[in-house]
């Protein structure tokens, strides 16, 4: 089976984090024997603590460390960057059983997340293809979609609760991903909804899964528990299994 990439992305509170991290402890349970890379590409770091795994670098620390060693001189040509990225990258990765994780981190220096966001796509496109699967927590909203951060996934995990702007930014992202981002496939997943909501009509992606509350997700959270404490028969769990079924299905896994 080749590399199946796996990204989410939605407006911000909407579940996303928690979700990318069940789909993580799932496939890590139904694949013991496969090699798993999840990415927390959210500056605002939340699958570290969702997974309960805690890189020694960011990626940002990262490649500051980089570029500092190319302004002096040590590393002649600015072309290695991408070697000397693979070296240092082993740097940042906390491994897990099947699970190696690397988060991209939160830049020191005030304004957009260009720079981190541009050597984000180097080193996915470096080294994802050494993995059977990659799931990564996207920043909430369009900006790595628009900057085509995540141009080669397979399938786009889009999350929103029923809020209008929730689904509103899953419109857009949709959107904009059909004319930047090569997928395969954009599906969504309605978190924290009423099971008999009826999105037709609502030009919506295709539902792959509708997850009422989780009280135990919701505790777990509160205390700052990762989601591999969560009882197997919690609606969140349930929900995420759904959805993976369907996709793993479509990709012939």
């Amino acid at each position: 089976m080749d590399t199946l990439r796996i990204a989410f992305a939605g407006k911000g509170g909407v579940g996303k984090t928690a979700l990318s991290a069940a789909f993580i402890r799932l496939l890590s349970e139904r694949f013991p024997d496969k090699k798993i890379l999840a990415v927390d590409a959210d500056p605002a770091v939340g699958l570290s603590t969702a997974l309960g795994m805690e890189p020694p670098l960011t990626l940002d620390e990262v490649r500051v460390k980089i570029a500092e060693s190319i302004d002096q001189g040590e590393t002649a040509d600015a072309v290695s960057l991408l070697s000397e990225a693979r070296f240092h990258l082993e740097d940042c990765i906390a491994e897990k059983g099947p699970i190696s994780f690397f988060a991209i981190g939160r830049p020191e220096s005030a304004g957009c997340y260009c720079k981190v966001n541009a050597y984000l796509k180097q080193v996915l496109e470096a080294i994802s293809g050494n993995y059977d699967f990659v799931v990564i927590d996207g920043e909430a909203g369009i900006e790595q979609i628009n900057r085509r951060v995540m141009e080669t996934v397979d399938r786009l995990v889009l999350v929103s609760d029923l809020s209008r702007k929730g689904l509103d930014v899953v419109r857009t992202i949709r959107s904009v991903a059909e004319r930047l981002v090569a997928c395969k496939e954009a599906g969504l997943i309605l978190n924290r909804a009423f099971s008999d909501f009826d999105p037709a009509g609502a030009d919506l992606p295709p539902v792959l899964a509708v997850i009422g509350d989780d009280p135990n997700q919701a505790r777990l959270d509160a205390m700052g528990e990762s989601v591999f404490n969560l009882p197997a028969d919690s609606a969140l769990l349930a929900g995420a299994g759904q959805a993976l079924d369907a996709i793993l299905a479509k990709a012939g896994a």
